[in-house]
């Protein structure tokens, strides 16, 4: 299959487009009847995502059902995921993992695909997807698949950025978004997992900015998760950790192949390390780590 380069890719609202490994063409029907093959619904869980969420959800319109817990968004997320044939319901947010676990509940169907708003299904992992679907997922409890990340301009194909492969596809009576960590969550199944082929096309920043803002409060989520299951930092972690995530992913990953991208990439995840490590330290000396509550002086 021809791959496209992101100056071909054009987004659309509410149709296939910016994905690599796509095309135009809307997905070609099941040769297996639908009373004959497993029902599959679609989870994501949104807030103010009116930018990115209905090409999210028409990635998905091979599925059966849409489902999309909403946290009280003040944009036209809820408006664009019901004009997209989604059904939405809303849930105050009270962490990543708790949030998908409820949209995974709520889904009408015991097989689920689980995506958040900046991720699209490219059209080889449909494709991919709808084969095991016609299959009846033959034996398996879940799938994972490669994720493939848009780092202002180009795809990152090396280092750790790729493949990065996540389990997003299960059966949910063998499992789904199980333990106490609410940050870096991670979906697991009890029996077989295969690996699909095609990408999971993700859009991750919108801005410089924004990636930094939201590495450091994934760093205070991180540290605040570790802080409570009794770890602690050390002069090591500070100094070593932040230094190997970055030359095991420029160097040793090949994320250098991708030129300035991948020496940006490896550095910010690299700062990011290290915020986590000194917010951890704050916090077993027992320092503020973020702004007190407008409420109090």
């Amino acid at each position: 299959m021809r791959r496209l380069s992101h100056r071909q890719w054009k987004p659309s609202l509410l149709g296939f487009g910016p994905f690599p490994h796509a095309s135009p063409r809307m997905p070609s029907p099941s040769t297996t009847l639908p009373a004959q093959r497993p029902r599959l619904s679609a989870c994501s869980i949104a807030f103010n995502e009116a930018a990115r969420i209905g090409d999210c959800l028409a990635s998905l319109a091979f599925c059966d059902e849409i489902v999309v817990v909403d946290s009280y968004s003040s944009d036209a997320t809820v408006a664009i995921a019901e004009a997209a044939g989604a059904r939405v319901l809303q849930r105050t947010f009270d962490g990543f993992r708790s949030q998908k676990a409820y949209c995974v509940e709520q889904a009408r169907h015991d097989w689920v695909l689980c995506l958040d708003a900046d991720e699209r299904v490219g059209d080889e992992l449909r494709h991919a997807i709808e084969q095991a679907r016609d299959a009846g997922f033959d034996g398996a409890a879940g799938y994972r698949f490669a994720r493939l990340s848009e780092y202002f301009g180009r795809f990152l194909r090396h280092g750790n950025a790729y493949p990065d492969r996540v389990l997003r596809l299960f059966d949910r009576r063998r499992g789904g978004w199980r333990g106490a960590r609410e940050i870096h969550e991670a979906a697991s199944v009890d029996g077989p997992v295969r690996t699909l082929r095609g990408d999971l096309v993700h859009y991750p920043y919108r801005s410089f900015e924004q990636q930094l803002a939201k590495t450091q409060r994934y760093a205070r989520m991180m540290a605040e998760h570790e802080f409570a299951r009794g770890k602690r930092a050390t002069l090591g972690k500070l100094v070593l950790a932040p230094a190997w995530r970055f030359w095991r992913g420029w160097l040793l990953r090949g994320g250098f192949r991708d030129g300035w991208h991948g020496l940006v990439y490896a550095y910010v995840r690299a700062n990011y390390v290290r915020q986590k490590t000194i917010m951890l330290w704050l916090l077993q000396n027992g320092r503020n780590v973020a702004d007190p509550p407008r409420d109090q002086p």
